[in-house]
């Protein structure tokens, strides 16, 4: 069944709406380093919203997964993020262009009008990639994944 646009990215909206009140990020964990190159960035106001899970049913909504790691930076021109060290595992990022720093998604007709983006740049179709189009593998190499922020309007 395909879903029309606007009723999936309601999902994104959603996703990132109870993420706002704990951007704060955790104590990093012995690991491997991850960063986070974020391109794409339309305007420098604002900050990015970062979600970093383990979890297939916390993506893109880290509310549902009280391991995962988030974290809000100031929105830069050119944005490297590092997320420290984590865990070996499979890891999915979802991000968030609050272009107005309001620690909401603001939305259009059910769709975001802020940016997003996903790890591996996973394609947005119908909505939100899945967790294993998303997913990456974090071993005993550091990890440098490049995320190109997407904006429907």
């Amino acid at each position: 069944m395909r879903h029309r646009s606007g009723t999936v990215f309601a999902l994104i909206v959603l996703a990132f709406a109870p993420a706002v009140g704990s951007v704060q990020a955790q104590a990093p964990a012995p690991g491997t380093e991850v960063h986070v190159s974020v391109t794409g960035l339309r305007s420098t106001k604002g900050q990015v919203l970062i979600c970093l899970t383990t979890k297939a049913k916390g993506f893109p909504d880290c509310s549902k997964d009280p391991s995962a790691r988030k974290l809000a930076v100031p929105a830069g021109s050119t944005l490297i993020i590092q997320l420290g060290a984590v865990p070996p595992g499979q890891y999915a990022i979802s991000l968030l262009h609050d272009e107005n720093g309001n620690g909401k998604v603001d939305t259009f007709m059910m769709m975001p009008k802020e940016g997003f983006g996903f790890s591996r740049d996973a394609p947005v179709r119908f909505g939100p990639p899945s967790f294993a189009q998303a997913a990456f593998t974090v071993g005993s190499a550091p990890v440098n994944q490049a995320i190109k922020m997407r904006y429907m309007f």
